[in-house]
């Protein structure tokens, strides 16, 4: 999940006179109306969780292709976020954002009506490439309706609240949609917002551009998406068919490109992420919190769908009310958390970031084939305090912790970091899943829902959820272990006292 920060917008130095005029109802008007794509895209990103054993049974896709379904969106989002983010200052944020809303909404569309995995998730994609030019080009539209530095903050805020409220009830409303609709109506709900949208926005909305140095450089946008989407291949096809000359080929390939990638923005001028940032220790902990904070949340809100659907059989409705609690935490947590940060200082709670995030996990290991619903809910809401520290935190930590001339790219790459980090949990933790499920289940396909079916007696169907739910053990685990470790290391590598407003 993307989170918006003062790097979009215009910096202190730039912002204007204090007695300058408040916004009317026109600019409010204005936060409403772009407040409706940014909560599908971040609800697109998660409402799929709770989803995906319905549209299992109903397109049946391999184990590979299951997983693409989920993540291939995160992917085309956090490969063009930034890139997007340069053509919207040349071009016009107000026109990116409506070509963007348009192929959103076509995508959304056309998944609604997919007939197979491989048009869902070539849908996903288009979502995804419209998806990321909502962030960038939505922020500074709003920079240019709110003038007034404390409305605009204002504004801004009421963004971040609503793109981590979207991420957090995702789940919640897929579940209570699938409860009454056909699996497609989690795609048919985008359309109006996307037709009210594009209604209303050349009347309340202003054309927004910027002069930036450079250009756009198409070779290092087709290395990263190349060689991130070469090394995730290769990850799956090894969890879901076992080692194999064209998995290690892609692996190896896919981390050349990403070292080529990384070698050509060093040379360049104006690199598309500008890798110096990362030698802030600061920057470091921020970025890679995005990441994993995103990874094992994905992880865990995709694997808990279905193991409550699936092993403990019970209705998506059932599912969807059980993730609330959770999700109300995360909200309550995220809107919080500047209040939060200034009591305990942004170092401590970076660290109570991970070791809440840890202590879920860890909870989840609990859980058994009768039953775990208990363990499931106090699951959510333990991590869910550390989700929502990472979901308000990690950006402005980031660009605090980087000169002023630097706030962009640093904004720019935390706004990345999660939704790479949501693709990643899906890529990584689930193929783990997927991997150990095919090592000590029964033998008969590789997913869960493909061997239910397959299924002839009880002893069976009892060896596929205990092979599952150790695959759900083995990835919580290791998340578990991920989390304590850049705990400790944000408590080591983040000072107690400094000149930046990141450390405390």
């Amino acid at each position: 999940m993307a989170n918006p920060t003062r790097s979009s917008v215009p910096s202190a130095s730039s912002a204007p006179p204090p007695e300058q005029a408040r916004a009317g109802g026109r600019a409010w008007l204005g936060l409403l109306v772009v407040l409706g794509p940014v909560l599908l895209v971040s609800m697109d990103g998660s409402i799929l969780f709770l989803t995906m054993p319905t549209i299992t049974h109903a397109l049946a896709p391999t184990a590979d292709q299951a997983l693409w379904i989920l993540d291939s969106y995160g992917f085309a989002v956090g490969s063009l976020l930034i890139a997007f983010g340069n053509i919207g200052d040349r071009f016009g944020r107000l026109k990116l954002l409506m070509i963007g809303v348009t192929v959103f909404g076509l995508g959304s569309a056309g998944a609604a009506f997919s007939t197979s995995p491989e048009w869902l998730i070539g849908c996903r994609v288009l979502m995804g490439l419209g998806g990321a030019t909502l962030l960038p080009s939505g922020l500074a539209v709003l920079s240019e309706l709110f003038t007034n530095p404390r409305q605009r903050s204002q504004a801004i805020g009421i963004f971040a609240a609503t793109f981590a409220a979207g991420f957090a009830i995702g789940p919640v409303i897929g579940g209570l949609l699938l409860s009454r609709f056909e699996w497609g109506s989690v795609f048919l709900i985008n359309l109006p917002v996307v037709v009210v949208f594009l209604a209303a926005a050349p009347f309340v909305l202003r054309e927004v551009k910027a002069t930036r140095p450079g250009g756009v450089d198409v070779l290092s946008i087709l290395l990263s998406a190349g060689g991130l989407l070469a090394v995730v291949y290769a990850i799956k096809k090894f969890a879901a068919y076992g080692p194999s000359w064209s998995v290690l080929a892609f692996g190896v390939v896919g981390v050349l490109v990403l070292i080529g990638f990384v070698l050509r923005q060093r040379r360049l001028e104006y690199p598309l992420v500008d890798v110096a940032l990362f030698r802030e220790k600061v920057f470091s902990v921020a970025i890679i919190t995005g990441v994993l904070s995103l990874v094992v949340w994905s992880a865990a809100a995709y694997l808990t769908g279905i193991y409550l659907q699936t092993v403990l059989d019970l209705s998506v409705l059932t599912a969807a009310l059980l993730a609330l609690p959770g999700a109300a935490v995360l909200t309550t947590v995220c809107i919080t958390t500047p209040r939060i940060a200034a009591r305990i200082g942004e170092r401590r709670a970076l660290a109570l970031c991970y070791f809440s995030m840890a202590a879920g996990l860890v909870l989840l290991l609990a859980t058994t084939t009768t039953g775990g619903i208990g363990w499931y809910i106090a699951s959510t809401v333990v991590a869910g305090v550390g989700y929502g520290i990472s979901f308000a935190l990690v950006a402005d930590t980031a660009v605090a912790a980087v000169p002023a001339d630097r706030a962009g790219a640093a904004g720019a790459i935390a706004e990345t970091s999660n939704e790479i980090g949501n693709a990643l949990g899906i890529a990584l933790l689930g193929s783990i899943a997927a991997l150990v499920f095919r090592l000590f289940g029964p033998g008969l396909a590789p997913t869960l829902s493909e061997t239910l079916d397959l299924a002839g007696t009880a002893s069976v169907v009892a060896e596929a959820k205990s092979a599952f739910l150790t695959g759900l053990h083995v990835a919580m685990a290791l998340g578990a272990v991920l989390c304590v470790g850049m705990g400790a290391l944000t408590l080591r590598w983040i000072p107690k006292t400094g000149g930046s407003s990141a450390v405390d």
